[in-house]
């Protein structure tokens, strides 16, 4: 996580912006900037039968689920395929840690890292926001 300094008046103005307590300054500064909101409310698919999901810490991400990610200015593509995590690449990934490290060479928070689309939808989320709103 980024950190930045700020002056006294500058905390004092972003506090009196925060509309109660569950609002934090990262909610404030992305409505300053015109940013959409990370807290929007997300639509968890309940549990199927269907063999072509992928279930990841108790949620399900169905067959077409879309992954994207920009790291070091390259767009990276994956998705959810007969089951299974698939790189842009071809190669299977056993999570979405595996497929962060496979392109930071580091170890990597796979569920900071990627952006998701489940089939159907028209916009990008977090990953991090799902493990939030278990």
């Amino acid at each position: 996580m980024a950190s930045i300094e700020i002056d006294f008046d500058v905390f004092k103005a972003l506090t009196t912006r925060r509309k109660d307590e569950s609002t934090t300054y990262n909610d404030v500064l992305r409505e300053l900037l015109g940013l959409p909101s990370e807290r929007e409310p997300l639509r968890l698919v309940p549990r199927s039968p269907d063999r072509g999901s992928v279930y990841m810490q108790g949620l399900e991400f169905p067959e077409g689920t879309k992954f994207r990610v920009t790291y070091k200015g390259r767009a990276y593509h994956a998705e959810i395929k007969n089951g299974q995590w698939v790189g842009e690449d071809g190669i299977v990934r056993k999570s979405p840690s595996d497929a962060a490290s496979a392109i930071t060479h580091t170890n990597v928070n796979g569920w900071r890292f990627w952006d998701f689309q489940r089939p159907g939808e028209t916009s990008w989320s977090k990953m991090r926001v799902l493990q939030v709103a278990k």
